[in-house]
């Protein structure tokens, strides 16, 4: 077994590569905060952990981060348990979030799809249907990028093989956003 303080070392390791990805978190954030000043909103989609981030991500936008404001646009696509359990039941699983971006989704918004390997068929399709739909599109992703690197506008590439080490920073990059996005209301 693995001591806990190896895991902290490895955490802490990541961490500091991390700061070579300064510039596409910058990137991303204003692109979010035009989306919300534009009149736009943000969707939100991920498997697993990652679902579990976009809600996470939604909530701190809808409700607070840090400080009390009006509640800004964000929606998980993670969340509705008969859009999902339909959609997945008729059409198959690979493209239940693409669906969804199909139905709510409109060119002034901004879709963060977030994927610790880049390679998840039904994050694929969500980020090509808003691309169709002249979204911005925010890769969240880690390792390579897989193909997600390829199918959006901003890509953000943890820089780790290890899906635990990759969602640790994905959330700590996504506070940093609901932050910076405050911090411009």
């Amino acid at each position: 077994m693995k001591t806990f303080i190896a895991e902290l070392d490895e955490h802490n390791a990541m961490m500091a590569r991390l700061a070579d990805c300064s510039g596409a978190i910058e990137a991303a954030a204003r692109v979010l905060i035009l989306t919300l000043k534009q009149g736009g909103k943000i969707l939100l989609c991920g498997n697993g952990g990652s679902a579990a981030d976009c809600q996470h991500i939604a909530a701190e936008l809808v409700v607070q981060y840090q400080k009390q404001r009006q509640a800004l646009a964000a929606i998980a696509l993670t969340t509705d348990t008969s859009i999902l359990t339909a959609h997945a039941n008729d059409f198959g699983f690979d493209t239940v979030y693409s669906r969804q971006v199909e139905a709510i989704g409109h060119k002034k918004d901004c879709l963060i799809a977030i994927s610790t390997s880049g390679r998840s068929k039904n994050i694929l399709n969500a980020a090509a249907a808003a691309r169709l739909k002249g979204m911005a599109v925010i890769g969240l992703t880690g390792g390579d990028g897989g193909e997600l690197v390829g199918q959006v506008t901003h890509p953000v590439i943890v820089p780790s093989e290890v899906t635990a080490r990759i969602q640790e920073a994905h959330i700590l990059i996504g506070h940093w956003w609901c932050g910076a996005i405050e911090g411009a209301q």
